[in-house]
């Protein structure tokens, strides 16, 4: 049976600091020589960027809803047999959501350490650890760790206020080192030029107030992973990737290349032309904030128009629809002319317009997914289908022509190959 130190960081709300610190860690104990492995609790694309940076491994996510136990399981198993420690962060509260971050603890026997931001607080901190530590008993838990601290004898006072016996990991001072964000979350990994001194200044920190020690180790029964059967042998899969098209998850790579195919990389925004290729992924991102570039690439069009007409197939996820209608508005109220492979346009709000899990049952098969975005797109293009949630509520309308397939829902490649492999082959 596989073992592995391992730990699980949450915080009491969003906004804690979470991303900063599990990345720390990561960067922290990189910098002893050991193999860290990040997780990221959720379906988040942009903490993981952050964590694959500082771990120089790819990060995975976990997400009893939308991945499930089997496929988190076996990840993890996969992961204790191959590092030296595996941090997981957690997602909004500790006991937010369901599924939450707690529910993956228990789940998986992992213990958490709790990051309060202690910045307007005393003795209260330790009011908040204790309630976090025995809200469920069940679930597992090592300690806290304050972030945002005033002084060392704030930190002193944080420390005294802990009921007996917890454990405490460290204090780290208020800092102008948190990562810069946008409107769906942080900044991508690549656009944050120094991200590497700020992660090493936040690693500084925290040997400066905690061992490096590793935590203790966990148990990760060896399970079987998944047999995929390579459907899409001989087959090339395009897939657009840069700063506007950055939504992928590792695990879609991967089950694209246990599906058998080759995958080739082209950047929109560079300017860059279709590869041959047989099928083509278009991911979410910011298209709109890189309108002019992408607009502008009309050869990069005029091929996905005949490869669509061809009958070949077009996946695209969220930005990657936004892409294909014929304009897209971006925040300030400009109308940028786009792809024109379906009719319509999406406009950019000021506010949220969907979030949540969702499932889409489709000619293909059932995917699982999620959506996250802060556009609204209008089509008079019938949907072939529309996913539901995970509370049986109408979700977002799956478009389709010919070959092409787009909707707002980012699927979830792992959750059933032998679709994804009849969508792209």
């Amino acid at each position: 049976m596989p073992q592995c130190p391992a730990l699980l960081i949450a915080a009491p709300a969003s906004g804690q600091g979470k991303t900063t610190i599990t990345a720390a860690l990561a960067r922290l104990h990189v910098r002893q020589g050991r193999r860290v492995t990040v997780f990221k609790c959720g379906p988040d694309f942009l903490d993981p960027q952050i964590h694959a940076f500082a771990s120089g491994r790819p990060c995975q996510n976990l997400d009893l809803g939308m991945c499930g136990e089997h496929d988190a399981r076996w990840r993890l198993a996969q992961a204790a047999a191959d590092s030296d420690l595996i941090l997981i962060e957690g997602v909004m509260g500790l006991f937010d959501g369901q599924p939450s971050a707690a529910d993956i603890a228990e789940c998986f026997a992992i213990p958490v350490m709790a990051l309060i931001d202690a910045g307007k607080m005393a003795q209260t901190f330790g009011a908040v650890a204790h309630g976090l530590a025995n809200y469920r008993p069940e679930v597992p838990f090592a300690g806290v760790l304050a972030n945002r601290v005033g002084s060392p004898r704030h930190a002193g006072m944080l420390k005294d206020s802990l009921p007996a016996g917890m454990g405490w990991f460290g204090a780290l001072p208020k800092s102008e080192d948190s990562l810069p964000e946008r409107h769906l979350g942080l900044l991508q990994a690549a656009e944050i030029d120094d991200l590497a001194a700020r992660l090493d200044k936040l690693a500084d920190a925290l040997a400066a107030s905690a061992s490096v020690d590793l935590p203790a180790a966990v148990d990760f029964p060896a399970t079987e992973a998944p047999t995929v059967a390579p459907m899409l042998a001989g087959k090339t899969v395009a897939i657009a990737h840069d700063a506007a098209y950055g939504f992928v998850y590792p695990a879609n790579l991967d089950t694209l290349r246990q599906l058998g195919a080759a995958l080739v990389f082209f950047s929109p925004i560079a300017g860059e032309a279709l590869p041959d290729c047989d099928a083509v992924w278009l991911p979410g991102g910011y298209p709109e904030l890189h309108a002019p570039a992408i607009g502008g690439n009309r050869k990069l069009w005029q091929q996905l128009h005949t490869h669509v007409d061809a009958g070949k197939p077009l996946l695209a996820e969220c930005g990657g629809m936004m892409s294909l209608f014929e304009e897209v508005v971006d925040k300030a109220g400009i109308v940028h002319s786009f792809g024109g492979l379906l009719p319509g346009r999406s406009v950019m709000q000021k506010r949220l317009a969907a979030l949540g899990t969702q499932f889409a049952e489709l000619p293909e098969g059932r995917l699982s997914g999620h959506t996250f975005h802060y556009s609204k797109s209008e089509s008079p293009l019938s949907p072939l289908v529309h996913a539901q949630t995970a509370e049986g509520r109408e979700g977002e309308a799956i478009y389709r022509r010919n070959r092409l397939t787009a909707s707002y829902v980012h699927f979830y490649f792992p959750s059933n190959p032998v679709a994804v492999a009849a969508l792209l082959g």
